[in-house]
């Protein structure tokens, strides 16, 4: 499965995601930060789910129609938090992020917002 990290995410998210076999990109490495729609714009072009903590994204996708592979945004916890609450947002609705939908995870619950057509 194909990640992009938003810059916002502990980066040490990333080295848990390839460990446990994830392709993943951390927006915190680019040399600059592009802005959030072409941040959405990349991982849709590249077939990445996008892992934030930023709600703009949601709106970027719902409200303005900006396509996108599918978002994960971790609401709640530490920055060492996000590791466990992305790697099993990922194991358990990974077929729903592929598919577009719109997950938001928070340590004592999970929203699923399908894709719309």
């Amino acid at each position: 499965m194909k990640v992009l990290l938003d810059t916002c995410v502990w980066g040490g998210v990333k080295t848990a995601l390839e460990k446990a076999g994830y392709d993943v990109i951390w927006t915190g490495e680019w040399e600059a930060d592009p802005g959030d729609e072409e941040i959405l714009n990349y991982a849709y072009k590249e077939g990445r789910i996008l892992v934030t903590i930023d709600k703009d994204f949601g709106e970027l996708a719902i409200v303005h129609k900006n396509p996108h592979q599918g978002i994960l945004r971790i609401v709640s916890g530490s920055a060492k938090q996000q590791v466990s609450l992305c790697l099993q947002a990922l194991k358990t609705y990974g077929k729903e992020l592929e598919a577009g939908a719109i997950v938001t995870v928070e340590r004592a619950r999970v929203r699923v917002r399908p894709q719309e057509l």
